[in-house]
């Protein structure tokens, strides 16, 4: 039996993952939308969705905080300013608590605020209250970094909140509906392991692509 052609799911870059998830987004009336980038893969993501629904572009941060034996495993995430949160059941299956992961906590929310702070320029934020936000990544894989950015910008008041990305696991995108309005995504593959395989270049991103983004 042929392969299956698996194709039509992988984006050419992140610029035609914007793209197509823009097509989705547009389907919907917005008020006065904001769209956040999650610093930093969902930025470029971010910047085409924006133009193409006319909205507000601003970043948002979130750092990941990984098993000390596996660092790539995220177990929890913090944002500049908001609470840390944890995956319970990712610290009871590698038999950890949230004390000892203090230290490494307290390093990714120190570079959260250093990236908010390089990425904002002295730029004001973009007010939230009372509007339509969209936070945007890349993709989505376990959801820990996704639910704390999505809590952080739930305290400004928005009037709704939809997380939005070109692919899924299908898993973490349910969820995640219960910390988002909606849930939007181009494709939820059953076949999901990671974000990259979904792309045909999915290069590292450093602080001046995401700053290319946002500057005017």
């Amino acid at each position: 039996m042929p392969a299956r052609d698996v194709r039509p799911r992988i984006f050419a870059d992140r610029e035609d993952g914007g793209r197509r998830l823009a097509g989705e987004l547009r389907r919907r009336a917005w008020a006065d939308p904001v769209v956040l980038g999650l610093a930093r893969g969902g930025v470029p993501v971010a910047a085409v969705v924006a133009r193409w629904l006319g909205a507000e572009l601003d970043v948002a941060v979130a750092r990941k905080i990984g098993a000390p034996s596996h660092p790539e495993y995220g177990v929890g995430a913090v944002t500049p300013e908001g609470p840390a949160i944890y995956d319970e059941a990712g610290l009871r299956a590698l038999r950890l608590t949230a004390a000892q992961l203090a230290g490494a906590e307290a390093r990714e929310r120190a570079e959260a605020r250093r990236r908010l702070e390089r990425y904002r320029a002295g730029r004001a934020p973009v007010n939230l209250a009372g509007r339509d936000v969209v936070l945007v990544d890349d993709g989505l894989a376990t959801g820990v970094t996704a639910t704390a950015a999505l809590r952080d910008v739930r305290a400004a008041r928005p009037r709704t909140l939809v997380f939005a990305a070109p692919v899924a696991a299908p898993g973490a995108a349910a969820r995640l509906r219960r910390e988002a309005d909606d849930v939007v995504c181009v494709a939820e593959p059953p076949e999901f392991r990671a974000v990259g395989q979904w792309y045909a270049d999915f290069r590292q991103l450093g602080d001046d692509d995401v700053l290319a983004r946002l500057t005017p």
